[in-house]
């Protein structure tokens, strides 16, 4: 659970970045998945990460001024659904667990909030976000101008919230760092140990169960996004997770998978051969993306731009399909025409944290990369995808590899914090010789 007094520093550095007005954050609503049945409930990551609060049907209110304060409204508390879904906080409960300055019933937002809208010079709030949300506060801020005679007046301008939210979630604090590493170290178990269980004719699934495992009896609460499991030709396709296929003997198998710890996401992917022994053309592939790789790691550190590790990895990646005869020509040649696309069609990496492709922009408003600074974490992944073709050497077809670890910038560089998920090639093959 996210700590009392990091939740509140949040709130208190996020008011000082508002000034003056109101901002409206609501969390996400339980949705049905068939008939009677929820899907496992999931928290807004921007209220999350303001109040620390996981139940449904909530609202953050907070108000900036010359008397900041912050307020929720929640269910109410109630022990009779308590038998049937659960503990409760309740609005008094939450304000003294969370500390919250003010704590309401949900029942009460809409006879609330537009007294708190009057008279305020701004409204923060994510318009566009969601359809239902936009149009109960368009219903509030009518009832504020229905008072324009009284002297009330409307909220002047509204202005994205998440946009404040996001410089704040991209540099991420000691503890929201130890978390991640935590969440890390329990994706670099779960992989290695799906090393260690492959064997052909083993089904994606068996695989994917065997980290599930790993996730799971390690405390994290889920996976952080829907795993890939993808053998032979299936790791050329890149959101590839029917995960339902065999595995062959000669084949690799790409994982990518993480985990979610107290809202916060692991990110790995490792490839590695089905049978525990890499062929010849598969260890060309998988040291030149595993070079790249480390290129790119090396690139992520504080000063450099967003896209630094990106031009690190695709410089050693065309040249690698230069030598390989995959592509044909210059480095600069291939570099500018695009032919390498052919074979590595996504970027490097993404920010990573509460989400897994995480809050905040790669790019100011002047067009520019960001500039990576300390407490920055982002996914670090580079590839290569040989799909059958006339211009590819037989022995590459159906040969797909991605490398993926969590980096996380410090002061002096970075830290990577997947790096106990094994990915040399002595380091895989021993492991998979072993088990």
């Amino acid at each position: 659970m996210l700590n009392l007094k990091e939740s509140q520093q949040r709130r208190s550095q996020l008011l000082k970045k508002m000034g003056e007005g109101v901002a409206i954050i609501p969390t996400s609503p339980e949705l049905i998945r068939n008939r009677d049945s929820h899907y496992s409930y999931r928290f807004d990551s921007y209220f999350y990460y303001l109040t620390g609060f996981k139940e449904p049907e909530s609202v953050l209110m907070l108000i900036a001024g010359e008397h900041p304060k912050s307020i929720l409204f929640c269910r109410d508390k109630d022990m009779e659904r308590e038998i049937w879904d659960g503990f409760r906080y309740g609005p008094d409960g939450a304000k003294e667990q969370f500390g919250f300055d003010e704590a309401y019933s949900i029942n009460q937002l809409d006879e609330l909030v537009p007294n708190f809208l009057g008279n305020q010079a701004h409204l923060f709030y994510s318009l566009g976000a969601d359809s239902h949300w936009d149009a109960r506060v368009t219903g509030w801020l009518n009832k504020v101008k229905d008072l324009v005679r009284t002297g009330v007046s409307a909220p002047a301008s509204i202005q994205d919230i998440r946009q404040l939210i996001d410089m704040q979630r991209l540099v991420k604090s000691l503890y929201e760092q130890d978390l991640m590493r935590r969440s890390a170290n329990i994706a670099a178990r779960a992989h290695n140990r799906a090393m260690q269980f492959t064997r052909p004719n083993m089904h994606e699934y068996e695989v994917e169960a065997e980290f599930l495992h790993e996730f799971y009896r390690s405390g994290a609460q889920s996976p952080a996004y829907t795993s890939i499991v993808a053998g032979g030709a299936n790791a050329c396709t890149l959101h590839y997770n029917a995960n339902n296929c065999s595995l062959h003997d000669g084949d690799l198998l790409l994982i990518d998978a993480g985990c979610e710890l107290d809202g916060y996401a692991s990110d790995i992917t490792r490839t590695f051969p089905v049978n525990g022994k890499f062929s010849a053309p598969q260890v060309d592939l998988y040291e030149l993306v595993l070079t790249a790789q480390l290129a790119a790691i090396h690139a992520a550190k504080p000063g450099n731009h967003w896209n630094a590790p990106h031009e690190a990895a695709l410089d050693v990646l065309a040249q690698g399909f230069i030598d390989f005869k995959l592509c044909k020509g210059s480095k600069d040649k291939v570099l500018d025409n695009g032919d390498y696309r052919q074979f590595y069609m996504h970027r490097t990496g993404h920010w990573l944290g509460l989400d897994v492709h995480d809050a905040g922009d790669y790019k100011n408003k002047a067009g520019n990369w960001a500039t990576l600074e300390a407490g920055n974490t982002l996914t670090v992944e580079p590839g290569c995808y040989v799909r059958p073709a006339d211009n590819v050497p037989e022995y590459f077809w159906n040969i797909g590899i991605r490398i993926e670890d969590d980096v996380l910038i410090t002061n002096t560089g970075n830290e990577v914090l997947t790096k106990n998920a094994l990915k040399s090639v002595a380091d895989i093959e021993a492991l998979m010789k072993n088990a």
